[in-house]
């Protein structure tokens, strides 16, 4: 059996005095705070309020399918303090009404994480193609270790943020052939694909489409190259990127992602990589 030892309040404060302390320094903290406390109620200073318009507000966002969790990072409320106002407390902090509030009535934030498949995925196709962990870590803003992990499956999920990251370096760097021979063979003795491989990517119940055979072999990349400036060359005549996936024997989704940010900063030069 294990027991909880709980850290006692320092002297001084008058949770110190609530718990019995009568040393002078917490006998001054009560006085203190019992004396700002009578001038707040003769000047109509009320600190507390209460709790029926925070509970229905809270009651509110849950409808919509907020966790308390949720609204806990939202506010910068404690998930105990959001449970006892559910549970009847009678009052709050004029504070805590205020950040409850203040959180508007919409739909929750989108959730921190995500699932993992489509980002070790990406990763895997990357060392696949030639391109290191060592030198896609800093462009995505992680550590080499945290995105071998990633990419052995070591995690189900991961930040909606280090997903973003990988997806976008993803469609600028699976067009582009690596550098690195000893990371194309690494990927083949583990048994990763590549971009090729892959219609639906982040779909965690699709299979790689490519024969094993030919999955890693060089001749890949020429055709990754030829279809990624095919789907150029057709979205120049302004044509649906259904009727593109059609032409060139790919998914909307793989034309997509070729075609994002196409004619964002840069968009020229990565397409001269690219060919």
């Amino acid at each position: 059996m294990t027991t909880t030892t709980r850290t006692l309040p320092p002297h001084g404060e008058r949770r110190c005095y609530l718990r019995g302390c009568r040393r002078p320094e917490c006998c001054k903290a009560n006085y203190q705070y019992m004396t700002r406390l009578r001038l707040d109620t003769i000047r109509g200073h009320n600190r507390r309020t209460p709790a029926t318009q925070s509970r229905a507000h809270i009651q509110q966002l849950i409808a919509l399918g907020w966790s308390q969790t949720q609204i806990g990072d939202t506010t910068r409320i404690s998930r105990r303090t959001i449970s006892e106002i559910l549970d009847g407390r009678r009052t709050v902090s004029n504070a805590t009404a205020l950040a409850i509030l203040s959180t508007p009535i919409g739909p929750p934030p989108p959730p921190r994480d995500t699932d993992a498949t489509g980002t070790m995925r990406r990763i895997r196709a990357l060392v696949a193609i030639g391109w290191p962990l060592a030198h896609v870590a800093p462009r995505i803003g992680l550590y080499v270790t945290a995105l071998g992990h990633i990419a052995r499956g070591n995690h189900d999920t991961v930040r909606a943020t280090t997903a973003e990251a990988v997806a976008a370096e993803y469609r600028h760097l699976s067009r582009i052939p690596g550098p690195s021979t000893r990371a194309r063979n690494y990927a083949a003795a583990q048994g990763w694909h590549g971009p090729l491989a892959w219609d639906d990517i982040d779909d965690p119940g699709a299979q790689p489409e490519l024969d094993p055979d030919t999955d890693h072999k060089p001749d890949q990349f020429e055709n990754a190259r030829h279809v990624a400036a095919e789907i150029q060359h057709l979205a120049a005549f302004n044509l649906s990127e259904d009727e593109i996936a059609t032409r060139v024997g790919r998914s909307a989704k793989y034309v997509h992602e070729q075609l994002a940010g196409r004619r964002g900063p840069g968009w020229r030069s990565r397409l001269e990589e690219a060919a």
